[in-house]
């Protein structure tokens, strides 16, 4: 893939000024206390997997309005002290997985809580464990538009609920010391962004080639998936392009990323067709615009790459980054 989005001089002062709908704060707080009536923690379990060197546990908390959300919780084996915790979301169309697949963190001294993602799970890995059980209207094929008439409706408004009342569930597990960081590739980019947002003292961020950002540009600069859903669902919709741009804007990670206040570690790849690079710059450049912090921002730029990122060197970078900010003993 050729580059193709703006050159990356530009895109580093690339601060396009979005506005927000008339009581975006309100909104927000108003899903977020909602579903903070319900208590956090429904079960923890421990379970076997056969790996010797992780503990883990086998979550559900509760999410957007209560609804249950499956995680899996991993702790280096036989630790004793209370750990910071160590939020993982899933990219698009994946879900938890096993174990197995989530050791990096762990291995490092950290817990790991890998939230699963409602009514995905069947696209990529190995799977998923958490419905969706809230209606929707008409969509198109996949999960952007389900509910896209409204704000109230929209499934990334259940998913980004999700993703903030993770980082409550990883401060209530048992062993947790109270410090998270959040992280993620693409839509677990952008889940980390918002929760970043709707959670400030969330201590670090780390959102990789993250998605759900700058969406209308998105929707307008690559004919890629996830975004082309919005594109086929206003093609034989298009009497409601005003309620969609709306909803959108109450779920566009730029306006979590202004109100963040951790530090946070970005990537972004100037070949990526699925989440354009301006789309990304456009998140990090705005980070902690509506706030009175001043923290550490970072964003590691791979010109030859595409929506993979920088995969393992992007993970190698992350673990010294935040051993820096959050310390374990090894």
């Amino acid at each position: 893939m050729a580059l193709f989005d703006l050159p990356l001089p530009a895109l580093h002062e690339y601060r396009p000024d979005l506005p927000e709908p008339d009581g975006y704060d309100a909104f927000w707080a108003e899903v977020l206390g909602r579903a903070r009536t319900t208590e956090v923690l429904q079960e923890v379990t421990e379970v076997e997997t056969g790996m010797s060197r992780v503990d883990t546990w086998d979550v559900t908390f509760s999410g957007h309005d209560g609804a249950p959300i499956r995680a899996w919780y991993l702790r280096p084996e036989g630790a004793d002290d209370e750990l910071p915790v160590v939020v993982e979301y899933i990219g698009y169309g994946g879900g938890r997985s096993t174990p197995l697949e989530h050791l990096a963190w762990p291995a490092a001294g950290y817990g790991h809580l890998v939230m699963d993602t409602r009514g995905q799970g069947s696209a990529w890995g190995s799977g998923g464990d958490t419905p969706d059980p809230a209606g929707s209207g008409p969509a198109a094929p996949g999960s952007m538009t389900r509910g896209i008439e409204s704000p109230q409706t929209s499934y990334l408004t259940r998913l980004m609920t999700d993703a903030a009342r993770a980082v409550d569930a990883a401060r209530a597990l048992p062993g947790a010391d109270g410090r998270v960081a959040v992280t993620g590739n693409s839509q677990g980019g952008g889940l980390a962004i918002a929760a970043g947002g709707l959670v400030p003292d969330v201590a670090a961020v780390m959102a990789n080639v993250p998605f759900l950002c700058h969406i209308r540009r998105a929707i307008d600069l690559t004919d890629a998936d996830p975004y082309q859903e919005i594109v086929r669902y206003l093609a034989a919709n298009r009497h409601r392009e005003a309620a969609v741009e709306n909803t959108l804007a109450h779920v566009d990670a730029i306006h979590h990323a202004r109100r963040a206040r951790g530090d946070t570690l970005f990537s972004v790849a100037l070949r990526d067709m699925i989440c354009p690079p301006s789309t990304v710059f456009a998140a990090f450049n705005h980070w902690a615009d509506r706030t009175d912090a001043a923290p550490s921002t970072r964003i590691e730029v791979y010109p030859y790459n595409g929506h993979e990122g920088g995969a393992a060197a992007q993970t190698m970078l992350q673990l010294g980054w935040l051993a820096e900010r959050m310390p374990v003993a090894r």
